[in-house]
């Protein structure tokens, strides 16, 4: 970091960040120790005019823009090898402002540089495409052809639960592509992007490039989208909000990464080894607190007991406690108000007819891995997004009976399935209702080069350096008569 936001961070004040000036309001928002409680920084609160002056910035920029695609494409792998050298850094700052353990920390790192990586690639390779004229009678001696041009002031809304590896997905491919920004990040975990903004920078992205404004998204996020001069809106977060933004956006673009209750399907022919592994390591990383987290698993009648006894036992390996450990695999909640609510759901769904094959417990935001049976279909901890370290298993008979219940659902982000049948794989590729259908894994892979998005209430849009940059682009068609 620089020696200007080293300081800011020693002071534990951040300021709006707006045309490369910090920007001082009259009021703060603390932001917490996930596990300690403590407080470790106070970020500014925009009011609307600051709002109106970031937009105003990085419209300036835009139109001023004098950034070739070589250059571009510079900044963000000299970001990328910066980020390296200091990742540990950034590790820690996770660790406190979101909760992360040290390993989930270091995985978020090492997804984060490699997506900062495959947009600086994708900056020298926007292109469009011949268009054959040819084909209409008399049109010979027309040439046709597109270019991909920067749609302008891209707004940016990041959630909570990944601040540094989220923003990036954002921030990189619409720099990529010639964009400038204004973002806003979760106020409970903003630290990550003034890093981040902060080493793009230095890297040598001009300033005022990206502009961050902070404070709460029923104030801040309805002023941006207030704003007409914001071409596109791209969020992470909640159906509810992501409905919102949808709704007042009017005829401009917008990219949605929304929710999801993730299935995975275990069939009668999986590796149940390899199944309960991955999907026990899975279920609970980052406190449960990702989109495409395993919530709902789907088990064969027949492989049932073995499967729950080889699950129960990974489960039960991990380390649940202060993630500032280096042993400690599950760490706290986001809040100590979300642990509550989840902990509810678990007591509601036990006083329904669910049992829990490992105690309930929670200690403040700290929620110990939850695994239920005997759920029903319309219990809370089955049909909406848990986002919380809650596995239910449920049994079916019948493989169509397990793709009638993942379908199930009001929202479509990603699924898996484990089996040894490839007949079956791409049966259940083409039928399971989600954006993404990961086989012989589990449902929270995630490979930041590919298309990343969800149909339903999962949003829309498509995320990953390549496809967000066709997103952030707009195609202009070139008619040349010769």
């Amino acid at each position: 970091m620089t020696e200007t936001q080293t300081s800011l961070l020693n002071d534990k004040k951040l300021y709006l960040y707006i045309d490369g000036k910090h920007v001082q309001t009259e009021q703060t928002i603390p932001v917490y120790h996930k596990y300690t409680g403590e407080v470790i920084a106070n970020i500014a609160k925009a009011s609307k005019h600051h709002v109106d002056q970031a937009v105003s910035a990085a419209e300036k920029n835009f139109k001023t823009d004098k950034l070739t695609a070589f250059q571009r494409s510079t900044i963000l792998s000299k970001a990328a090898d910066l980020m390296e050298e200091r990742r540990r850094d950034f590790e820690l700052s996770l660790v406190k402002e979101v909760g992360k353990t040290q390993k989930d920390a270091a995985g978020e790192l090492d997804r984060t540089i490699n997506t900062i990586r495959l947009s600086s690639e994708e900056a020298k390779r926007i292109a469009g495409e011949m268009i054959p004229l040819q084909a209409a009678e008399g049109e010979d001696n027309r040439l046709g052809f597109t270019i991909r041009v920067p749609k302008g002031v891209i707004g940016v809304i990041t959630p909570f639960n990944y601040p540094l590896l989220l923003g990036v997905h954002k921030i990189a491919p619409a720099l990529a592509a010639g964009n400038t920004i204004v973002i806003k990040p979760a106020t409970t975990t903003p630290l990550a992007t003034f890093q981040l903004v902060d080493l793009l920078e230095e890297a040598g992205l001009p300033k005022g490039y990206v502009n961050i404004v902070t404070g709460a998204g029923s104030e801040v996020g309805e002023w941006l989208l207030e704003d007409e001069r914001i071409a596109m809106y791209t969020f992470t977060g909640s159906g509810e909000v992501g409905r919102h933004i949808k709704e007042r956006s009017g005829l401009r673009p917008v990219a949605l990464e929304l929710g999801n209750n993730s299935p995975n399907i275990v069939h009668s022919d999986a590796d149940l080894e390899l199944a309960a592994k991955l999907t026990a390591s899975r279920s609970f990383h980052n406190a449960g607190q990702a989109c495409i987290a395993v919530q709902r698993l789907y088990v064969h009648q027949s492989v049932l007991n073995d499967f729950t006894e080889h699950y129960l036992h990974y489960v039960q390996l991990l380390k649940v406690g202060d993630p500032e450990k280096a042993e400690t695999d599950v760490g706290p909640m986001i809040s100590e108000k979300e642990a509550i609510r989840s902990e509810k759901w678990v007591n509601e769904a036990i006083e329904q007819g669910a049992k829990s094959l490992l105690p309930v417990k929670r200690e403040g935001a700290l929620l110990f891995p939850t695994v239920l049976v005997n759920t029903k279909p319309e219990m809370k901890v089955v049909c909406k997004e848990v986002f919380a370290p809650i596995v239910s298993i449920i049994p079916y008979q019948d493989i169509e009976e397990a793709f009638q219940c993942a379908n199930q659902s009001e929202y479509g982000l990603q699924a898996g399935i484990f089996t040894r049948d490839l007949q079956l794989a791409m049966r259940a590729a083409k039928v399971l209702q989600y954006g993404g259908v990961i086989i012989n894994d589990v449902s929270t892979y995630r490979n930041d080069v590919m298309p990343y998005g969800g149909v339903k209430n999962s949003g829309i849009g498509k995320e990953g350096p390549h496809y967000a940059i066709q997103e952030m682009t707009d195609e202009r068609m070139v008619v040349m008569n010769l």
